[in-house]
């Protein structure tokens, strides 16, 4: 499978050839658009997608899209911030033509897909979010400052690393030296997550959380997360459980923070009877 482009009209107020979206799309029925987790793309989502339309009796409309700043998207040099994100999801939707879809969002990706349900609730038919950011936890910040210098565009930093490999490898950290180094190149290349990591280092700076406005949601909502996930803690999860009205919260036993690429089946297994149970009720 491979991305399709799509060209947008600005909403970033660029020039329009600025912006284009990347994603992937496969099958016909419910629409669901699937939104990626930080440093992350739509090719996250390609094992999920396979379980959907392989296992499930109702068909579905699998949209993957790389978020504005991600993966193979446009990349313009703006602050990015949930609201661009936002504006960017509702562009590549009227783009598609899509009034209505479910949105499946993991860790950055469910908070961009809350707030989207905010800002318009007749547009979503349902939420379904995986480990999902965007609760305001001052722990967060300074967790990763020991990270900052990977953001500094110098050749330097890429000489460092280089350097070390040999050294790290007779001491036994090879291998965590090449994380770093991956690390490194995936936030050159993906501006979205290297202005989020700049902007946001201080408690003051998280203004656009969701959690004093997800009370308002009233679109089906599906909360799933790991027992074991080290990345989003599971009072995240909960508090869109407890404040959503009405919201299911599941709890996938043994799982980390890489649900979509590592736990498809068991997402499937969830999302599949939770949208097949919304869909009869319409019917009758």
């Amino acid at each position: 499978m491979h991305k399709q482009i799509l060209n947008l009209r600005s909403p970033t107020g660029l020039d329009a050839r600025s912006d284009f979206a990347a994603y992937l799309e496969q099958g016909h029925g419910v629409p669901i658009l699937m939104l990626h987790g930080f440093l992350g793309d739509a090719t996250c989502w390609l094992p999920l997608i396979d379980h959907l339309n392989a296992n499930s009796n109702t068909p579905f409309r699998c949209i993957g899209l790389d978020l504005l700043g991600f993966g193979d998207s446009a990349k313009p040099p703006i602050r990015y911030d949930v609201g661009q994100e936002v504006a960017f999801v509702r562009q590549v939707l009227t783009a598609l033509k899509i009034e209505s879809c479910y949105l499946l969002g993991h860790s950055f990706g469910g908070w961009v897909a809350a707030a989207y349900a905010l800002a318009y609730p007749e547009a979503v038919q349902g939420l379904l979010l995986a480990a999902p950011a965007g609760i305001r936890d001052d722990s967060f910040c300074g967790r990763y400052d020991h990270l900052r210098p990977l953001l500094w565009r110098t050749p330097i930093v890429d000489w460092a690393l280089t350097l070390a490999k040999p050294i790290a490898t007779v001491v036994g950290q090879r291998l965590a030296v090449e994380k770093i180094a991956w690390f490194r190149r995936e936030l050159m290349a993906q501006p979205a997550a290297c202005s989020f990591l700049l902007d946001r280092l201080r408690p003051e700076d998280a203004i656009d959380t969701v959690e004093k406005d997800i009370y308002r949601l009233q679109a089906p909502t599906l909360v799933i997360t790991g027992d074991r996930d080290e990345t989003i803690p599971l009072w995240h999860s909960q508090t869109y459980a407890n404040e959503i009205p009405n919201a299911e919260l599941a709890i996938i036993a043994d799982a980390d923070h890489a649900l979509p690429q590592k736990y498809a089946p068991e997402l499937a297994n969830l999302i599949v009877p939770f949208v097949e149970r919304r869909s009869s009720v319409k019917r009758h």
